[in-house]
């Protein structure tokens, strides 16, 4: 619950740093993100505690792995940390393009590490395991409505709220949502209003 708090205020109130944008189509401010497929976008998510894992273990990133790494980490906050259902898999969900962006970016982080000071043996074995998944799931052929948009680390995508009441996954997560955040402020006010019970006072 806590969490679903923070990310509706970080929703509302967004860093300077960062402008919000419905279409993911790039102002061109920051650095540039190639994107990938559908496919590609299930590799690098089965991936992406790994890649993330060895960027945080470089002591030598340079500022565009730096950038590289921030923006993941908003963009992952900003589409709920993955766990609306159909996130991924489904193109109507209107936490998709979002997706495509946090993962575009985690694969443009990755290569970038190639280019770091750090541990490259072992940026290359990751690189070489992501190359090899992507092969055996023929992933670069399994496309969607997204998979030809580019995204830039200046803008942050926001799911596409607007498509939540005709996206029956969405709406049925933050409706349960909604019901149980109810539920619990009313268990709180019913408690915090309740007649103290106890035994009279003698005489």
């Amino acid at each position: 619950m806590f969490w679903l708090c923070a990310l509706l205020l970080a929703g509302a109130q967004a860093p300077a740093a960062f402008a919000h944008h419905p279409s993911g189509d790039g102002s061109g401010a920051g650095i540039p993100i190639p994107n990938l497929t559908h496919g590609q976008m299930a590799v690098i998510a089965d991936n992406m505690p790994a890649i993330l894992a060895l960027a945080d273990r470089q002591t030598g990133l340079d500022e565009t792995a730096r950038r590289l790494r921030a923006f993941v980490d908003w963009q992952y906050f900003f589409c709920f940390r993955g766990l609306v259902p159909g996130s991924l898999k489904d193109e109507e969900s209107p936490f998709n393009e979002c997706s495509h962006a946090y993962l575009a970016g985690t694969q443009a982080l990755l290569l970038e590490l190639r280019q770091t000071r750090g541990d490259r043996a072992e940026v290359r074995a990751l690189v070489e395991k992501v190359g090899l998944d992507m092969a055996r799931n023929n992933a670069a052929l399994v496309l969607c409505r997204f998979s030809g948009e580019a995204f830039n680390t200046a803008d942050v995508v926001s799911p596409r709220w607007s498509e939540v009441p005709g996206h029956p996954p969405s709406l049925a997560t933050f409706g349960g949502l909604a019901f149980l955040i109810g539920g619990a402020l009313w268990l709180g006010l019913r408690r915090r209003t309740a007649p103290v019970t106890g035994p009279l006072p003698a005489g």
